[in-house]
């Protein structure tokens, strides 16, 4: 069942979505290339989060070892925190959720380490292009899938792969709840968009084919071609007359705007 919103209950989402927003600027500033390791940063995104009085909204989910997703390169979403040390021309995928006060609020964004390629820059540029252009069809009125099928277009056109089995979902007193938000569908498909909504809105964009593959540990998730994958989320509210961000946008001087 999709839920609408109150405004107490969309205060605290916005005020766990201020914390995720920090945490993810926050754990992004702190890496350097050939120093920094996955496990340290998972460390200080949960210092950050419970720093803040929330909780991380990952830690012990369905068995998540950790407090935040970190995946590398062709890692597309869920990778576990390791000694791994993250080297310059990677890029990394900071995934967090933060609960407050039972709310939770949800956003990735992925980060070039140093300096990387034309090739890995352009698959950042277009994977958050695809984000905002998928936003501006979140309004009361229209389907969920506008926002999929706006999604997948752009992606496609620029000639990524578009993940299927992933896709983004409702938010709110559950990490994740209805409706699904897919990145690929048909307009005028899925559940009206309401005042009051609540949802995750997550392109995964494959440098290559869309097909994925999980990994033995049972949670990281890489694509089968082993080429790069970005991932970009927002975590947004559909108000009487369009959208608005909980998870405000990091602010990191690396925007990956699209040249």
């Amino acid at each position: 069942m999709i839920t609408l919103k109150s405004p107490s209950e969309i205060d605290r989402m916005r005020e766990a979505g201020r914390i995720v927003a920090k945490t993810i600027r926050l754990c992004a500033a702190s890496i350097v290339p050939g120093k920094t390791t996955l496990l340290e940063i998972d460390a200080l995104g949960r210092s950050i989060i419970e720093g803040e009085g929330a909780v991380p909204s990952f830690l012990g989910y369905r068995g998540y070892p950790n407090s935040i997703c970190l995946s590398v390169n062709e890692m597309v979403v869920h990778g576990i925190p390791d000694d791994r040390v993250l080297q310059e021309g990677d890029i990394l995928d900071i995934d967090v959720g933060a609960c407050v006060d039972g709310f939770h609020a949800d956003a990735c964004w992925t980060y070039p380490i140093g300096e990387v390629n034309a090739e890995t820059r352009r698959l950042l540029n277009v994977t958050r292009e695809s984000l905002f252009q998928g936003l501006a069809k979140a309004k009361p009125g229209n389907r969920v899938e506008d926002i999929s099928a706006t999604i997948q277009r752009y992606a496609e056109r620029n000639g990524y792969g578009i993940v299927r089995e992933l896709v983004g979902h409702g938010i709110g007193r559950s990490v994740h709840e209805e409706p699904s938000v897919p990145n690929y569908g048909k307009p005028g498909k899925g559940p009206v968009l309401q005042a009051g909504m609540t949802i995750c809105v997550e392109p995964m964009v494959n440098m290559g084919t869309h097909r994925i593959k999980e990994l033995a540990d049972g949670w990281t998730i890489v694509t089968a071609d082993s080429k790069y994958s970005a991932h970009y989320e927002h975590t947004i509210l559909i108000t009487p007359s369009g959208f608005d961000i909980l998870t405000k946008e990091p602010d990191r001087s690396e925007n990956h705007d699209l040249e």
